[in-house]
């Protein structure tokens, strides 16, 4: 008996598979590598394929279970096959041919092709053209005088709409209960949520409602800014811009003598004093309010309270725009603000004309959507989306645009 018989390892029988559905039993040694056992299996699917020596390396055997690509130097049993295994013979993907030089030229001269050109190549370009400079002051100017404009077609609109309104019996009775609403403007609330959390930390409710209108409701924010101003000796100094607590109770009883005023069996003299009168309640209460952050941060730079608050105004709140105002030639002033259009200008006429705005124009809702947007410009988007005012809105804003044109 040969020793190597004696001392051989383990037979192992596996179970191979080509890709083209050929399929056999190999019986192995356990110590016989992956390349013999590849080369086995070439033997019996490709004959004659082992005369070219890149044949056992341009194929691979897979394990089929683990899915393992199985290492040629390695034996069947370091690479833990086991008897009546499935091996998977696959010839392996041909290496991606390198590209011809010319296709690497072209495509390099198609990225250049499609490449922007720089600021050198732009200016040899346009050497030759006219030069023309756009003066930013200019545009600032004329968007100025766009937002000046629709402020005095609004004011001029609001004279229309008090007129056409005061003809309405019922008119007295319609803005009494505009002017109730008023009283429970949302600007007014604070959040009763975020005001208990900061009072149960043992914050005093006064203050509490101060940082939270200067943090926008933030019960984080307003937090850090108690802590922060807890021996600020103004912490407790009302708001600039905003009136003491007890206003809103004044106003509120001015309300309701309003409300208690003469009947409509009075004369027609008394009943439009008294519409007068709620229209002028209505207009203090829809007056502009600053905000309290770039009032603050604006005075901090030395500015008095008036002009910054008239700064704001002009500029719809914008501190950025308020400031350049106020280092500026302040224009236009505060009192630009309250003028009217021409009545007899083109613009004036046209929007008037139009059946949509004459019909909206008699509605007590309409009047105020007017006085809101005149003091808070930023709430012209609600206004714009209220199925009566929309369209009256969108119909002065087409006109608007259409005559500012030619």
């Amino acid at each position: 008996v040969q020793e190597e018989k004696i001392f051989a390892g383990k037979v192992l029988r596996l179970h191979v598979c080509t890709m083209e559905g050929a399929e056999w039993l190999e019986e192995v040694p356990e110590d016989t590598t992956v390349e013999k056992l590849k080369e086995r299996c070439l033997k019996h699917c490709l004959p004659g394929s082992l005369e070219d020596p890149k044949t056992v390396t341009h194929h691979k055997l897979i394990h089929a279970t683990s899915e393992k690509v199985l290492t040629d130097t390695k034996t069947v049993l370091e690479e833990n096959i086991q008897d009546r295994d499935v091996l998977l013979l696959v010839k392996k993907r041909a290496p991606a041919l390198l590209p011809k030089m010319a296709d690497v030229v072209a495509e390099e001269k198609r990225k250049q092709e499609q490449k922007a050109p720089d600021k050198d190549a732009i200016l040899k370009a346009t050497a030759n053209l006219p030069a023309r400079s756009v003066d930013r002051t200019v545009s600032h100017h004329n968007m100025r005088d766009f937002q000046t404009e629709l402020r005095k077609i609004l004011v001029s609109l609001i004279e229309v709409a008090q007129k056409l309104l005061a003809l309405n019996p019922d008119a007295v009775e319609l803005f009494k209960k505009a002017n109730a609403m008023l009283d429970e403007d949302e600007e007014d609330r604070v959040d009763e949520i975020a005001l208990r959390q900061l009072t149960e930390m043992g914050f005093p409710e006064s203050r509490a409602v101060k940082a939270l209108r200067l943090n926008h409701m933030s019960v984080t924010q307003a937090m850090e800014w108690l802590i922060e101003h807890a021996d600020d000796p103004a912490v407790d100094a009302p708001l600039p811009g905003q009136a003491p607590a007890e206003a809103p109770a004044e106003g509120a009883a001015s309300s309701a003598e309003a409300a208690a005023g003469p009947s409509s069996e009075e004369g027609g003299e008394e009943a439009k004093d008294e519409l007068t009168e709620i229209f002028k309640k209505i207009r203090r209460k829809r007056e502009f309010r600053p905000d309290p952050r770039a009032v603050i941060a604006l005075m901090e730079m030395g500015f008095d309270e008036k002009e910054v608050v008239d700064a704001l105004r002009v500029n719809n709140n914008q501190q950025n725009a308020a400031c350049e105002w106020l280092l500026g030639d302040r224009k236009p002033s505060p009192e630009d603000l309250d003028k009217g259009i021409d009545t007899n200008s083109p613009l004036f006429q046209a929007i008037l004309e139009n059946p949509v705005v004459q019909l909206g124009l008699t509605n007590p809702k309409t009047l105020l959507a007017f006085e809101d947007m005149l003091e808070n410009p930023l709430n012209s988007t609600q206004w714009m989306n209220d199925p009566e005012t929309g369209p009256v809105m969108l119909q002065i804003s087409r006109i608007f645009q259409t005559l500012n044109r030619t």
